[in-house]
């Protein structure tokens, strides 16, 4: 299998892929840092979908225990999305309930299938490489920007929010400006210490101690957060961290509990035309932020693996089955936990399959621990993580590689930003579309004056090996400027196939040569038929 270098463009050979259980040193500290990574991402994105928060953490689950184990990426991350949550928020409203949205989030599973059998993810393969990098870098200059009033204790939005408007009427400026009038002193001395170790820990400590690197960074943080929270509580309580900037999980303390977390679809609602619908539009948003995603984690795998899309369409299908059945939310492969996943060092889906391993015990056991963890250290790793997407490199390497490809990858980074995930990539893919115009405008054929003494005064056009409807214009454009009285020889013969719409404009131009007093020669171009002619 042969896969583009992310710079150069250059093929190197993917690997074969890895056994699950070849890299379990990897996968599972970093199976354990998705987890912690995942479970505030999860709660807060049922939060702002206007959803129970426990849908959120099956939807995750789902995600970790299925789609990993069904999908051909091996380092990508799938559970609720942020992009989703408008959707979802809309969708509840005009179904009139949670559970008539499950019933949905199953429809739209069903066409996603349906999509992936229907062999639908060639669609991935039409993603500019510069748009997916200005993707990558849009979503760590977010994680950064949104991350800053998380990390200095002093934001009411949810964890994930990814739009520039946030749903508490701020945006992505205004939130760190209140942020900074308005600073938990606790979360950000623990927000600061969190950053300071890992940014210690990589560059340094795990330098020295080869040891070290077994040993998963964001844990170290975690741990040693919620110690020095429990030491806040006691010795210094003004610097204690307000409950609502700590994890919170719902609590289970027995079966039952467990039990009905589980919510059931409202089946009658499949007899209502609203339902499918609602699926419908799940599934396309879905289907496309989860090619999207693999093929960004693709560009990131350090193995150079590919992702297989319509298997991918097939496994999110199937777990958003799986999810609306049980009760959660619409699910997608999701681009910040497998950035984390792959910074972590994972290799292999396993990781994945262990963070959904982790978010079922932390349900069932973990409550009242996990619950002491403060937002300001996850959004230090999250900080970490952003950084690491959006390099100062990346945009230098981009700049170097010529307009075509820089504009479309900074117009996407902005359009991103300033807008969301979806609105800001069809931007910068308007924007390399005109590109490849362009690119086809200008070679479409090769013009030249004969200058053999044979030929003295003509115009040769040779066309190019594929001529689409996109050469129609420039073939127009240079047809039309032809002096009059020439001698003009167009060149088919090395074409494979010429486009209907091409041959028309042709034939036109053959049509009225005469009373231009130009002499046509078409060398193995087929004559077409033309209305009114």
């Amino acid at each position: 299998m042969v896969s583009q270098s992310p710079v150069s463009g250059a093929s190197t050979v993917a690997p074969a892929p890895r056994s699950p259980f070849s890299s379990l040193a990897s996968d599972l500290p970093a199976g354990l840092v998705v987890f912690l990574v995942a479970l505030p991402l999860c709660l807060g994105i049922a939060l702002a979908s206007n959803a129970p928060l426990l849908s959120g953490i099956i939807a995750g689950m789902v995600g970790g225990l299925i789609v990993s184990m069904l999908s051909g990426s091996q380092l990508s991350v799938s559970g609720p999305a942020a992009g989703l949550t408008a959707i979802i928020v809309t969708a509840i409203q005009t179904l009139g309930s949670f559970e008539a949205l499950l019933a949905a989030v199953v429809i739209a599973g069903a066409v996603q299938v349906l999509l992936g059998v229907f062999r639908a993810g060639f669609v991935a393969l039409y993603f500019p490489s510069s748009v997916i990098r200005g993707m990558l870098a849009a979503i760590g200059l977010i994680l950064i920007l949104k991350q800053i009033p998380h990390f200095l204790g002093a934001d009411t939005d949810y964890f994930e929010d990814m739009t520039f408007l946030q749903f508490n009427g701020q945006n992505t400026f205004s939130a760190i400006q209140s942020a900074l009038n308005a600073i938990s002193p606790g979360s950000a001395l623990i927000g600061l210490f969190s950053l300071g170790l890992l940014l210690l820990w990589d560059n340094v400590l795990v330098k020295k101690v080869k040891t070290l690197r077994l040993v998963p960074a964001a844990l170290v943080v975690v741990i040693l957060s919620i110690l020095i929270n429990m030491v806040l509580d006691t010795a210094a309580p003004t610097l204690r961290i307000r409950p609502e900037h700590l994890v919170q999980l719902p609590r289970i303390t027995s079966l039952n509990d467990f039990l009905n977390t589980f919510t059931a679809p409202d089946w009658s609602a499949f007899m209502r035309p609203a339902t499918y619908t609602v699926g419908l539009t799940i599934a396309i948003v879905a289907s496309l932020e989860s090619l999207l995603s693999v093929e960004a984690v693709d560009k990131l795998d350090p193995h150079n693996r590919v992702t297989p899309p319509n298997r991918e369409l097939l496994a999110q299908g199937l777990g958003n089955m799986v999810s609306g059945v049980l009760g959660g939310l619409p699910l997608t492969a999701v681009i910040v936990r497998s950035s984390a996943n792959i910074n972590a060092g994972a290799q292999t889906r396993l990781s994945a399959f262990v963070h959904g391993l982790l978010l079922l015990v932390s349900l069932l056991f973990l409550g009242p621990l996990l619950n002491r963890i403060p937002l300001s250290a996850l959004a230090a790793v999250l900080l970490v993580v952003g950084f690491r997407l959006t390099r100062p490199m990346l945009y230098r390497n981009q700049f170097q590689l010529g307009w075509q490809q820089f504009l479309p990858f900074i117009i996407t980074v902005l359009a991103i930003l300033f807008t969301d995930l979806l609105k800001g990539v069809t931007i910068g893919l308007v924007v390399g579309i005109f590109f490849v115009l362009k690119a086809n405008y200008e070679q479409a054929f090769f013009l030249s004056a004969a200058t053999t003494p044979h030929q003295p005064d003509t115009i040769y056009l040779k066309l190019a090996e594929q001529v689409s409807f996109l050469n129609k214009a420039s073939i127009v454009k240079v047809l039309t400027e032809l002096p009059d009285n020439a001698h003009v020889v167009i060149d088919g013969s090395n074409s494979a196939s010429i486009d209907y719409d091409v041959l028309e404009v042709i034939e036109n131009f053959r049509l009225a040569a005469p009373d231009r007093g130009i002499r046509l020669e078409l060398v193995d171009v087929p004559q077409v038929a033309v209305l009114g002619h």
